[in-house]
Parts: structure tokens; sequence; C-alpha cells
């Protein structure tokens, strides 16, 4: 066990706060930004993160920045993910998680190169969430348990940490019960992954069957998802991956479709029976343009 969490002063970043919250809910002790002493830094009890020079999980030691420029892009949090043994599953089913790599250690003009999109989109990815956690956390010298920020970050950690010890499991329960449906509109075949009500439902349906679909390896192939809703007894009918060739406003106007997203991504019908959730599939389709 740790009795102490260290990280630097002054200004967070995403990844030494998203560091502090996973050990927070891993240890419950408090967190204190200041440099360490030579003491702490061979101390296995106090987790240094995002300063000290050293990358040692045996000493929980969670610095990154005594790497060379061509290192992987790596950040504090994947040394402390790779410690928990999550970091695999985290690259695989954290999007966001190379993403705060390449910030972390490239830069954020870096990082709109290898995303492909201008550097202005990156401030733009920004919401009060962020700021208000970083601006406060940066503000803060000790943080205690039982303290708001401390709880909010603690929670924010055990989210992350539950995820990531729950999802193989949910992929397995999943992999047990889904459909594979070959569909076809206008001739042209497409394929949708069927997730049928059959307890236990998991907590996060959609999100089961997207990581299920990503382990193993379907996303090229794959257009459609289709899910129990948790609002009601019928279904949720989902774009996968933003395919453009599915618009469920397209069947707004069924009389067993409760809902349809005004951007057409989601739909939410009555329907039950699988051969009802294909025709509203097929009708949802649009043909490619010749």
């Amino acid at each position: 066990m740790v009795r102490l969490i260290l990280t630097h002063p002054g200004g967070a970043h995403k990844d030494d706060a998203l560091a502090a919250c996973v050990l927070a809910a891993t240890h419950q002790v408090p967190i204190v930004r200041r440099n360490p002493t030579p003491e702490e830094l061979a101390d296995p009890l106090v987790a240094i993160v995002d300063i000290g020079g050293s990358d040692d999980a045996a000493l929980q030691n969670f610095d990154h920045h005594q790497y060379p420029a061509d290192h992987p892009p790596t950040c504090a949090l994947s040394l402390v993910l790779m410690r928990l043994g999550l970091y695999e599953d985290a690259l695989q089913f954290c999007e966001w998680l190379p993403t705060a790599e390449w910030f972390d250690s490239r830069g954020p003009n870096r990082t709109a190169d290898w995303l492909g999109v201008p550097r202005k989109v990156i401030a733009k990815l920004h919401s009060p969430i962020d700021i208000t956690l970083m601006r406060r956390f940066s503000a803060a010298s000790e943080l205690r348990p039982g303290e708001t920020l401390y709880e909010f970050m603690k929670m924010i950690g055990e989210d992350l940490i539950d995820y990531l010890t729950s999802i193989r499991t949910q992929i397995e329960e999943v992999a047990g019960k889904v459909e594979h449906w070959t569909l076809s509109s206008a001739d042209e075949p497409f394929q949708a992954v069927f997730l049928p009500r059959v307890e236990p439902i998991p907590a996060e349906p959609s999100g089961a069957l997207m990581a299920y679909i990503r382990d193993r390896k379907l996303s090229a192939t794959t257009a459609a998802i289709v899910y129990p809703d948790r609002r009601g007894s019928g279904y949720g009918l989902t774009r996968y991956d933003d395919h453009p060739q599915l618009d469920f406003r397209q069947v707004s106007a069924e009389p067993d479709v409760r809902f349809a997203h005004a951007s057409g991504f989601v739909c939410k019908t009555e329907a039950q029976k699988p051969a009802r959730l294909q025709e509203l599939l097929i009708q949802a389709w649009i043909p490619q343009q010749t």
C-alpha cells in the first residue's frame, strides 16, 4: 500500500491529474503537490507522479520526462495503468488515451498533426469540466480524503478502474449472446450486430457491444448495432462508428419508433422482433451514389 501520493506543484495537466485520480481510488491517501526528496523517491510507500525523473514501478515512481524525444508517446497515467496491469485494455478500449499520451509528451501542435486536424481544434475540445478540474487541482497544495475535490477525483479514478476491470467480462458475456446480421438494401449488403434482451443486460449495453466489436476486430465491416433499450422494452438502433449510409431520420415516422435523433445517428423503437428491427435498419440505409 501507499501512504502518500506526491506530484509536482504549479500547473497541472490531464495526465498527472488522471494518474492522481487512479491512485487516489486505489489507495485513498492524501495527494501532496511539491517536489519529492531523494528519500521519498526511494520509498515504495510514496507514489511519485509526473516528477522526479524516475520510472520505477516497484518504487511507485511514475515519471516519463526523462525519456528521449523518439520514445513512444507515454504519460504519467500510462505508467500508473501499467503498474496496475490495466494499460493494454485502456489502450484498446479508451480511445482518448493515445491522444492524452501524445498531448503530454509531444505538445498540442504535434498532437494536432498526428490527429490530422488544425491546431485550433485541440482547444475546441476543452470544456468547463476540464478547465475547472485542472484549475482547482493546480491551485491545491494538498488534498485529503473527505474533501470535495479529492472525492470527485477519486470517483473519476474509481469509474475508470471499474470500467477497465469489468470490460473483459462484459465482452465475454456479450460474445455468448450476440447475433451477426447480414442485411441488404438496394442490393447493397451491410452488417449489423444484435444483442438480444437476455438477462442480465449489461449496465451499458451499447458500450459493451461496441467494445465487443473492437475486440473481435469487426469495426471495418460493422455498420450498425442493435441493443436492448434500458428505458423501455424495445431496442436502440445506432450506426456504428458514425457509418455514413445509415440515417435513422428515415424511420422517424414509423409508428413503433419512439425517438429518432435529429442528426439521424440513433433511434429507439418499441419493436422487439428481430425481423422488424431488420426492416427498420434496411429502411434507414442510404444507397451509395453512383
